[in-house]
Formats: C-alpha cells, structure tokens, sequence
C-alpha cells in the first residue's frame, strides 16, 4: 500500500503518560520510527510539541481515550507550528490479542495514519467546544431537576397527599406555593387550596381531598430539604441558559432558521448548533451526518442476508432532543412532519416513526445550516396530494371493507390550498414542497486553488 505522508506521529493517550511515535518514510516502502514517553503536565505536552516539531511533524494522530485527549489536543492546537490533528475511535486501531503495548499503541497508530486507514472523528472548533459543554451541563441539570421533583411527589405519597393526582405540575404556580406553605407548618387542607392560582383544572373539594394526609415533622424537614435544593437547580439553569445565550450572541440569524423547523424551539437550536457547529462542510452530505448522530438504521449483512437495522449510538445529546422534538410534532396539526410521523407509525410503529422524523429534521437542519434557507410548511395533507390516486385508492379500500360502495368522480378543478410554488430554477418536487436546495444534487464543489480552466 501506497503511504500517503511522508512524516506523521501517533499518540497513545493515558491519564499520567503519554506514548509518542514519529514515522519517516525513508525509502519508497520502508520507514523509520522513533518513539518515546512523555508526562501530561501542561510542561511536559509542551516539551512533546517542540519534540514533534524539531522531526518537522504535522500530522498527528491520538486515540479518543476518555477525557485524557483533551489537555493534548488543546496543546497541540494552540502552538504556531498548526498540527493537522486527527482525533481516531479505539475502534479503529485495535491491538491484536497478545501485542497491548503503550509503545507497540503509537506504533500501529502512526502506521495506519501514514498508510491512510485511519478516519478521524468530528471535533468542533474550540468556541463550539465551549457552547457544547454548556449545553451539555444544561441538559444534566435539567435531569437533577427531574430527579428531585420525582422525589417531591413520592414524599408527598407517602405521606398519603395525593396532590400529583389533581394537579398535573406539582411544582407549578401553584403547587410550588402550596408545597412552600406545607415545609411552613401549614396542614389545614382547606387553606392549603387557597394557595391556587385559580386556573387549576381540579374543583376545589379534590383538591382539598387530595390534601388530606399524614402532617409531621420529617415530612416538612425533608419538603424543606428537596425545595431547597430545585431552588438551587433551578438558578443554575437560569445562569447557565444567560450564558448559552451570551455565547450564541452571533448566532442569532441561524438560530432563528432553525426555529422555523416544526417543534425547534431555542433550546433545542441551542443544542443543535452545539453538537455539529455550523461548518456542515465537516460531513460530506445529510445522510452521513444522520449516520454519526445515530438516526439511521444500522448495517448487518451477510452472505446476502440481512440481520439487523438497529441504530448505532451516534452523539446521545442531539438524538435525544431531536427525539424529543419528534414526539412533540406528533402532537402538532396540519403539518408535514406529523402526517410523516403518522404514515411511518401506521406499518413500523411509534417509536420507529419518532426515529424517522428526527432524521428527517436533522436532515432540514443541515441544509438550513448549509444553504441558509428557511423551512416552508407544506401542510398535513402534502403525503396526500403528492400522488393523489394512491391516496383515493387505499380510502376506497378502507370504506370497502366497512361495507360501502364507493364511486369516485374527480372534480375538473380541484382546488389545491397548500401548493406551493417551486423555488425558481428547481424541478426537483420533493425539494419545492420543503422549500429548500434540493438534497438529491450534490453540490458543486469549487475547483482548487491553481487548477486550470478550460
């Protein structure tokens, strides 16, 4: 096999030390290698960097290995030398049973660097870095946040108060005011439901049903307790959201695109630009960034038969809200997303038609990133209208087997309230109706700097 550089390293990465291996092609097949140790104290990195520079290194190749990559990479990133950095899965360069060496580590991962066999993994610029950690950090509070008001609501069931089962957000307006007169010493049920809002669903004689229990000391220390403890989550969020905001002040023109998107609110635009940033030049197309966030099925073939189509993990913190958001476009009327939603739930399920919409939306998100475009309702009855023959059949059939005679008679001008004019100079009828560049056309990639023309 061809090498494809002539001088590159490889980094096997631990928690106190480090691994480094320098290949240098010397003849046409052969190389020479060179391999050392070094600390991971920000001096010793230091020293690792003039050491890959003075062999004129800069290729450089590290496996993915915990957390303990990043205080190398945020070296070798920062120094003026420009290391092209390739961050690679330990999936890719698995030692053979026998040969786990640190030394023999590097090697094999500067050989498989210098021979091309290695692809690295997607790794933000340093202020997307900064933003996906914070999101990230929301994401994690807002389960903390989740955890102590499901304990809320078992304290309050052991204590025989039902207020879970008459209001349906027991940390609400008025839930949290009357959760906060109960840690006071308040255990009269009928003043206890003055403390609603008066918007609550519940009469007030459920409510104060609801709220009779079993009053003691315990119950309001611990109330106490956890209400102290969501007050405290709940400024965390709110510092954490100011400063998200502070971050993506720039962002603003994407983020509002991307809020076109059924279901897309801030946080979720927060999170999508966090997680793929806003070069889309990083995934070649749509369908391998759906591959790395894990919204696609998987591959399992052999000889010719296939296994199994499930998902692989991909990045958990985008799947799991644009998830989210699939869920909540299932709710949503007239619109496109959810009759997708419907007619993939309809022979796969619901949990495969939450899959498939989020796809799609990541999907829509990746050309709004790309291309600055906007996405364009196309209304519930898009699938419908798209091949209105196959539609009228299979409602024929329905009514049919229900013990009707069906005629159908077309109309000579049907009037057609969700058409919507293509984009100038576009065919592609899939595209026009999302309003977007079209997804089946590659696109065309500017020639390289000094190429001749003809």
């Amino acid at each position: 096999m061809t090498p494809i550089y002539r001088r590159c390293a490889g980094i096997d990465v631990h928690k106190k030390s480090i691994s480094v291996c320098v290949r240098v092609l010397a003849g046409a097949e052969e190389s020479k290698t060179e391999s050392t140790s070094f600390g991971t104290f920000t001096s010793d990195l230091k020293e690792m960097a003039e050491w890959l520079k003075a062999r004129k290194i800069r290729h450089v190749a590290m496996e993915s290995t915990g957390v303990y990559w990043k205080p190398v990479w945020n070296v070798l990133e920062s120094t003026k030398w420009k290391f092209d950095l390739l961050l690679v899965n330990p999936q890719q360069a698995r030692a053979l049973p026998g040969k786990k060496t640190d030394r023999g580590d590097s090697e094999r991962i500067s050989g498989y660097l210098q021979q091309g066999l290695l692809r690295g993994s997607f790794v933000p610029p340093k202020p997307m870095r900064e933003l996906r950690e914070l999101t990230r950090r929301r994401t994690h509070w807002q389960g903390d946040r989740n955890r102590v008001i499901n304990r809320i609501g078992r304290l309050l069931e052991t204590a025989n108060i039902k207020l879970g089962s008459v209001i349906s957000n027991i940390v609400g307006q008025s839930g949290k005011a009357i959760l906060n007169a109960i840690s006071s010493g308040e255990s009269n049920p009928k003043v206890l439901a003055r403390y609603t809002s008066g918007r609550l669903k519940c009469t007030a004689q459920d409510l104060e049903r609801a709220l009779e229990g079993r009053y003691d000391d315990h119950l309001r220390w611990s109330l106490r307790q956890l209400l102290e403890e969501l007050d405290a989550l709940d400024r965390r969020v709110l510092a954490v959201e100011v400063r998200i905001g502070q971050l993506t002040r720039d962002l603003r023109e994407v983020m509002a695109r991307l809020c076109t998107l059924p279901g897309v609110d801030v946080t979720t635009a927060h999170t999508i630009l966090a997680e793929i940033g806003t070069d889309m030049s990083q995934f070649p197309d749509a369908r391998h960034l759906a591959s790395w966030a894990g919204l696609c099925p998987g591959n399992s073939e052999s000889a010719g038969k296939r296994f199994s189509g499930r998902t692989r993990k991909g990045n958990r913190y985008l799947r799991r809200i644009l998830i989210q958001n699939a869920w909540a476009v299932a709710h949503m009327k007239d619109c496109a997303l959810t009759a997708l939603f419907y007619r993939v739930a309809s022979h796969a399920g619901m949990k495969k038609a939450a899959l498939a919409v989020a796809h799609r939306i990541l999907t829509l998100a990746y050309y709004i990133i790309r291309d600055g475009t906007e996405y364009r309702e196309a209304g519930g009855e898009y699938y419908d209208r798209h091949n209105p023959t196959k539609t009228a059949a299979r409602l024929t059939r329905r009514l049919e087997r229900i013990g009707f005679e069906v005629t159908l008679t077309p109309r000579p001008a049907f009037a057609q309230p969700h058409k919507i004019a293509p984009p100038p100079g576009q065919r592609c009828k899939q595209c026009n109706a999302w309003r977007i560049a079209c997804i089946h056309v590659k696109p065309r990639q500017a020639p390289p700097p000094g190429a001749l023309s003809n």
